[in-house]
């Protein structure tokens, strides 16, 4: 009888982790998307606001991996051309989310407008993001966006 209670309690705390893990996942995927609107609204400030502190990435525009202080830089070399992102298109590949780590696989095809509403050009990028559940809120602590 104490193995069958045993099994129970197992399997209830499995379907509640299981349950747990798609509703961060689901909470990671809504803040990416999130994310991708603050550029599009060239917001810096909400941009900026759910990466780490400790936050290395290696995004394409950069020859060296960056930290915080330069995840806008290369929004801002665009809108001081007038480039500013029209509109995109984003595709989830993969999410595993482990305690309070989550990585984020996925596509993104950003469509840019130079500012006399003629396309400028388009990128078509794969993305990592690795978040932390940081004090209770995900933010991210690293990414790679390769060519």
């Amino acid at each position: 009888m104490s193995k069958v209670i045993t099994i129970v309690l197992l399997l209830l705390a499995s379907v509640t982790l299981a349950q747990d893990s798609a509703k961060d996942e689901a909470q990671v995927w809504q803040l990416e998307k999130a994310y991708c609107e603050y550029v599009k609204a060239n917001d810096l400030q909400k941009y900026r606001a759910p990466w780490h502190d400790n936050f290395l990435g290696w995004p394409l525009v950069s020859s060296a991996p960056v930290r915080k202080d330069h995840i806008t830089d290369w929004i801002t070399a665009n809108t001081s051309k007038g480039i500013k992102l029209q509109s995109y298109s984003i595709e989830q590949l993969a999410i595993q989310v482990t305690g309070d780590i989550a990585i984020n696989h996925y596509r993104i095809k950003a469509m840019w407008d130079n500012g006399e509403g003629a396309e400028a050009r388009t990128d078509a990028l794969r993305m990592t993001h690795t978040w932390i559940r940081w004090h209770g809120t995900w933010e991210i602590i690293g990414g790679m966006s390769p060519p």
